[in-house]
Parts: C-alpha cells; sequence; structure tokens
C-alpha cells in the first residue's frame, strides 16, 4: 500500500495532483510549522497581463511558531478569486464545462474559517474531478508524533504502508535507512518530462495552478500527467 505525506496547498499545481494520484492514500499534513511565502496559500494563474498570484489573505502569524491547520482567513476573498479565475480562463475550450463546479467550491470557500480548511475542500474535489479514488487522511487524527522521518515512519505505519512516495525537495533530509528499517520502501516522484498542452496567454508555463490545465484539456486533463497515463496505460 502506497502513502504519500504533504502540506496542504491552495490550488496547486499539476505536480502536486499526480502525488495524489500515485497513491492509497494521501495524509494532509498540516498539524506542522506554516511557512510564510509558500505555496500553504497562494498560487499562479495565467492572464492575458501574464503569470499572477492568487494569495488568500492569512492571519498575521503570533510568535514563532503556528501550524498550518491553526491559520485563520481574516478576509474575505473567495469572490475576488472567482472574479480572477473567469476573467483568466473564461476563453479556454472547457471553462464551460468546470466553472459551475469551480464556482460552487468558491461559495463554500467563503465559508471556511481557516487555511488548512480551506486546502481541504479543493483537494479532495479536484482530486475527485480528475477520476482518482486516493483516501484522504488528515496527520492530527493520528496523533503520530516524533521528529521529521520518525513521525513520517510513524504514520506510515499506522496506515499500514509499505511503499512511501515523496516528492524531490526531502531529499535534503530524509532518512531512508529508518523507513526501510520499519519495512516502508521509499520511492521518489520525478517531476521531469511533462508534455506542454495548449495554453493561453502567452509562453508556456508548467508550473500554474492545476486548474489551468483543467480548463484548458478539459477530460483530456489527465494525459498531460503522469500519473493519469500511468492509471491508463
Amino acid at each position: 500500500m502506497r502513502i504519500a505525506i504533504l502540506q496542504s496547498a491552495y490550488l496547486p499545481w499539476k505536480g502536486y495532483f499526480d502525488i495524489i494520484g500515485a497513491v492509497d492514500v494521501f495524509v494532509i499534513y498540516d498539524d506542522v510549522q506554516y511557512s510564510k511565502n509558500h505555496w500553504h496559500n497562494r498560487n499562479l494563474i495565467k492572464t492575458q497581463h501574464g503569470i499572477k498570484w492568487l494569495t488568500v489573505p492569512v492571519s498575521k502569524v503570533e510568535g514563532a511558531f503556528q501550524n498550518i491547520e491553526d491559520v485563520s482567513l481574516p478576509a474575505p476573498f473567495a469572490q475576488k478569486h472567482w472574479r480572477a479565475i473567469q476573467q483568466a480562463y473564461s476563453r479556454t475550450a472547457f471553462f464551460g464545462r468546470y466553472a459551475p463546479s469551480i464556482a460552487a467550491l468558491y461559495e463554500q470557500a467563503a465559508e471556511a474559517t481557516n487555511l488548512s480548511q480551506l486546502n481541504v475542500l479543493f483537494l479532495e474535489a479536484i482530486t475527485s474531478i480528475l477520476g482518482f479514488k486516493t483516501r484522504f487522511v488528515q496527520s492530527r487524527n493520528l496523533e503520530i508524533v516524533g521528529a521529521r522521518t520518525a513521525r513520517l515512519a510513524g504514520i506510515c505505519r499506522a496506515l499500514g504502508a509499505t511503499h512511501y512516495l515523496s516528492g524531490p525537495s526531502a531529499r535534503a533530509y530524509l532518512d531512508e535507512s529508518l523507513l526501510d528499517r520499519n519495512g516502508i520502501a521509499v520511492e521518489w516522484m520525478d517531476y521531469s518530462g511533462y508534455p506542454t498542452y495548449p495554453q493561453l496567454h502567452g509562453d508556456f508555463s508548467h508550473h500554474v495552478s492545476i486548474l489551468d490545465l483543467l480548463f484548458n484539456t478539459g477530460p483530456d486533463a489527465l494525459r498531460y500527467m503522469k500519473a493519469g497515463r500511468a492509471n491508463h496505460d
């Protein structure tokens, strides 16, 4: 059984969803420190004026440490973000197909009180739109303690995982030998080799929100994602 453990992100790029689609269980790792200017509360869209940030306003973090799941949302943002998405993507081939679902998500987003709740709302809904059957678990519900790799190993054991799929940035700190001693094989996500797809507004960019791929390619989105292609070979 393969799992991945990642901090939540706001409308992340296709590579994040590739990890979700490649595992049986995806663990939302939000009982860890929030990082300012990270992907937790922002992402990129393509507009007629270039690539722009969509940033969710969050409460000022008090002190040196606050978990992602404890970061509150102090100001309305949902309508503004939806208008920006409409302006950027209304002319794409599949905007009409997905607009009602995404608009409904933003109506729900307006009621979110914290960042983790907001991110999980979008992550679960977009995972379903893509057709992945991955089960979501929140790490806080597992009550596993420990430092870095030891805690990851504890989560893997609690869920009965045999394989752990990690993003490449974790190579800097992940202790593979510790996971190996716990009977868990480490696999590394490879983000290279993504094909381009039809995309509006200038030079092609891979590093934009998954919404860009959905609105431009519709039901063919999986053809441009590694997990999707693997599941359909």
